[in-house]
């Protein structure tokens, strides 16, 4: 019987690997310049870390993959990490709480059920995590270094869907709804229901025409919030403040010159979250997204930090992105033909090590196979001369006796 591929995994190709690393590239460097540095946490981690302070929403809560650990007959429940964010608030806590600033991250996979087993459930994303800055400055920075790597990529037309968490939450306070209700309508708004809003205003007619400015707001203006700021104030000062951060952040995005949509009723994301929430997408199709949660610390056991950070969906850039040869990497392949058998193999590995010492890719040619694109073929001879360099481009032949004659020509 032939041995299948589990449904909803995936194999990546070496052709897939070379966008996969070109991309962790481009973001681990990002990150760094930016003065970020890398973390990695487990694959497993116990289920009551995703439970206890209500961090899931229940339809993501539901399709965890999760299962007994009977390692010393423990009996915890275990699950294949959903999330890279929490895993990360796990790690401040546990060991890096001292510090004021925590500037982190991370390239990792995370595991999501899905039941038709069609779409992938196993996922890769790049993530950043920035704990310990509260301010607006911290929140245009992620936006900004997330549009910087897509940028360094090669996307362009990238558009930045902007929502907020604490206006939505406090919209459904307005409208009087029960905290189960709050929390029920909001994981709706989370998981991707843009009907969701619209079926409380619909509930509470009077209420809704009286909002639905806000309710419906879309468009590409921060002197459009600034007139509902105006409007609301009088009669729905519980707005205020999140109305206020979501027109200081808009304001210095547009300064930037970001290229952002508002959709109050987009939120796609995470319980966790509490403040700005973003999008990127690229011709309409999501590859990121992040935003504020500044109770998510607090609600596992550390003290009161703020933090906010985003993702950018690796799978998903994958089938965007055109992996390109560094400058110069495609004159300095070589490829080493062993011409005369096994009596020249110690001087073909010596060569290709000492090539591979000076900086260069070099590959001994095993057969089998269509010899592979390279700038220069060097063929290793049972006599005298020892080795004949061929310039794939030009054609021109040069002899060498040794390998420090072969780095002369090459050079």
């Amino acid at each position: 019987m032939r041995v299948q591929r589990c449904k909803g995994t995936q194999d990546l190709s070496p052709e897939q690997m070379r966008r996969f690393r070109m991309i962790e590239g481009v973001f681990r460097d990002g990150c760094l310049k930016w003065g970020y540095e890398e973390v990695r946490t487990p694959t497993l981690e116990y289920l009551h870390l995703f439970t206890s302070t209500g961090t899931l929403t229940p339809n993501r809560l539901g399709k965890v993959y999760s299962f007994l650990d009977w390692d010393g007959w423990s009996g915890e429940r275990v699950v294949l990490r959903p999330d890279g964010t929490i895993p990360i608030a796990r790690l401040y806590v546990d060991a890096m709480e001292g510090g004021e600033l925590a500037k982190l991250f991370y390239v990792t996979n995370v595991f999501i059920f899905e039941e038709t087993g069609k779409e992938t459930r196993e996922k890769w994303q790049c993530g950043v995590e920035l704990i310990g800055a509260g301010s607006n400055t911290a929140d245009v920075e992620l936006v900004l270094l997330s549009l910087e790597v897509l940028k360094q990529l090669g996307l362009e037309r990238v558009q930045v869907r902007l929502s907020h968490a604490g206006l939505i939450r406090a919209l459904l306070v307005k409208f009087g709804l029960s905290s189960g209700e709050q929390a029920m309508i909001f994981d709706q708004i989370l998981d991707g229901d843009d009907e969701a809003l619209a079926k409380v205003k619909s509930e509470k007619p009077e209420l809704g025409r009286t909002l639905t400015p806000l309710l419906d707001l879309k468009g590409r203006s921060s002197g459009f919030l600034k007139n509902l700021r105006a409007l609301f104030n009088q009669d729905f000062p519980e707005l205020e403040p999140s109305l206020d951060n979501f027109i200081e952040i808009v304001d210095l995005l547009e300064a930037m010159g970001v290229n952002y949509q508002i959709d109050i009723a987009s939120g796609r994301g995470f319980e966790y979250y509490t403040g700005v929430m973003f999008q990127l997408l690229v011709d309409g199709e999501p590859v990121g997204g992040g935003g504020r949660y500044d109770a998510l610390i607090p609600l596992m056991g550390g003290r009161d930090i703020p933090a906010s950070g985003f993702a950018l969906y690796l799978d998903h850039l994958m089938d965007l992105v055109q992996p390109k040869e560094r400058d110069g990497l495609q004159a300095r392949k070589i490829l080493i033909r062993n011409e005369s058998g096994e009596g020249t193999l110690k001087e073909t590995f010596n060569l290709a090590n000492h090539l591979h010492r000076a900086g260069y890719a070099a590959e001994v040619y095993l057969g089998g196979q269509d010899p592979p694109d390279s700038g220069w073929l060097i063929e290793v001879n049972g006599g005298s001369p020892l080795f004949t360099l061929t310039d794939q481009a030009s054609q021109q032949k040069h002899e060498a006796q040794t390998a420090d004659e072969v780095l002369k020509l090459l050079g």
